[in-house]
Formats: C-alpha cells, structure tokens, sequence
C-alpha cells in the first residue's frame, strides 16, 4: 500500500497537458439586429432618394449564416439577410411623394367613398458570401475571442405597400400602379464586420457572437418608370445610389460538431 502511495503522485505528474485542439467544423446561426441608414450620396438630378431620405429608421434585421471553420480560426460564409422599418410605416414624405393619389388633406380616397388605410414601408434582401478570422482572447478556449470579417453580395430594396382592406381598397395603390412608386432597387453592397464569439468547451448550445456590422451599398433603380414628386421624378431614375448602413447584431449558432478537447501525452 505503501509503495501503491508513493506510484500515483509519480504518475499524475507524468500526465502532461500539451494543448488544446480547436474546432474544424460547419456552423449554422440565426441573427437579430438593428440597422440605420447613414448619409449617402447619388449620381444625377434628382436628390431625396437615398435610404435614409426615403425611410426612416431604426430597420429591423433577420438573417441566417452557414460557415465552415478552419483548426486555423480561419473561416467561410454565406449568409442572408432581410430588414425592414422598425416603424411599419416609415415611408418618408410619403403624401409630398405621391401626391397624385393623396388628397391636398392628406388623405386617400377608397373605392368605397372613404379615407383609404394603407401602410408604406422599406423592405431589403442581400445575400453575402465572405471570409473571417477568430483572434483566441483565451489560453483555454481558442475557439473564442475577437472575429474580423468581410463579406460582399447582392441585394435588392423596395416600398412595401399594405393596404387595409376593412377601410375600402384605394385603386391606385393596386398591382398594377404600385410599380410606379415602389422604388425598386437592386445592387451590391460590401460588409464589414468587427466583434466578439464565444463557443463553449462544454455546453453545446451556449455559442454566440456580438458583431458591428458597416454596409457600403451601389444600387441603381430596376424600374423603367417612377414617379417620385420629392425628387421631381417622373420617368426612369437614371441615378446610381451609395449608402451607408451600420449596427449591431447578436446571433445564436449551432456548430455541428463536439466540443473542444485537450490533448495530453503519457509518459
């Protein structure tokens, strides 16, 4: 027993940790934010369509993200968004703008003789593949730490028009006339992100990341007709938009994979 005691001192001391191994895996997230819109610029005669100009913000924005993540932290993306007013009406100068459907009081005219209903708000989509560095904050877990990331894709924005139907249908506000008010742009837009994750060595479910997110977007209209009165619009919108939009987004993700194990030598 005696010599039993003296062997395990001996041999736990010969247990030597030698590092950890970090994750090579796919990983799925979904994503809450907020975005706002920033001075932007245009190319041409007609001023007051830029994002911020044509909505008000804060914008809401949803996305989902696949990636596949290196031993290097080094890893791949692609990812889709979509955001909207946080206002469900954020039109900006909505009545100034369609001023031949709205009345010198502000009002809309239904089918049905009264003061039609309707919300007008902002809507985008982008898809955006991109590339990324994890920077280990921790000796333990260097699946964590500081995340760097750009990314570039399409997307494409638009008024959304909903119309209260329990009020009585407006007819210029129907599929056939919204086209003309919908300022319908497609275009693409690059991304940088800046951030925190965080993936757990043992809680499968607790990874997370906090990111800052700064958009450059180039668009130009897809319509051949608008009709804008702020803009003094009223033909195809020649101009070539840039704007600006920034916030910040938490995501939840799911790597599909174990967790992150120690590598020990015996001797």
């Amino acid at each position: 027993m005696m010599l039993g005691a003296m062997l395990i001192p001996g041999m736990v001391k010969a247990q030597e940790k030698h590092g950890i191994d970090t994750l090579q895996c796919h990983i799925v997230g979904v994503s809450f934010g907020v975005l706002n819109p920033f001075d932007g610029s245009h190319s041409g005669g007609f001023e007051g369509g830029n994002m911020k100009d044509l909505y008000d913000g804060p914008y809401l924005n949803f996305s989902v993200e696949w990636a596949y993540k290196w031993k290097s932290n080094w890893l791949v993306s692609m990812e889709s968004d979509l955001w909207f007013g946080y206002n469900s009406n954020n039109l900006r100068q909505r009545v100034e703008r369609m001023g031949d459907i709205f009345t010198s009081q502000g009002y809309m005219m239904s089918m049905n003789g009264s003061d039609g209903v309707a919300a007008l708000y902002n809507r985008g989509l982008a898809v955006r593949p991109g590339v990324g560095k994890i920077i280990p904050l921790f000796r333990k877990n260097p699946d964590s730490g500081i995340l760097l990331k750009l990314s570039g894709g399409w997307f494409m924005q638009k008024t959304i028009l909903t119309q209260d139907m329990n009020e009585g249908e407006v007819p210029q506000l129907g599929e056939d006339m919204m086209p003309l008010y919908d300022h319908l742009r497609n275009g693409v837009m690059l991304t940088e992100s800046v951030g925190f994750i965080y993936m757990s060595n043992r809680l499968t479910y607790v990874n997370f990341k906090v990111t800052f997110d700064l958009s450059q977007c180039w668009s130009w209209s897809s319509r051949p007709y608008i009709i804008d009165k702020v803009m003094g619009l009223s033909g195809k919108d020649k101009n070539r938009y840039f704007d600006l939009m920034g916030g910040v987004k938490l995501s939840w993700m799911f790597p599909f994979t174990g967790k992150t194990s120690y590598d020990y030598y015996y001797y």
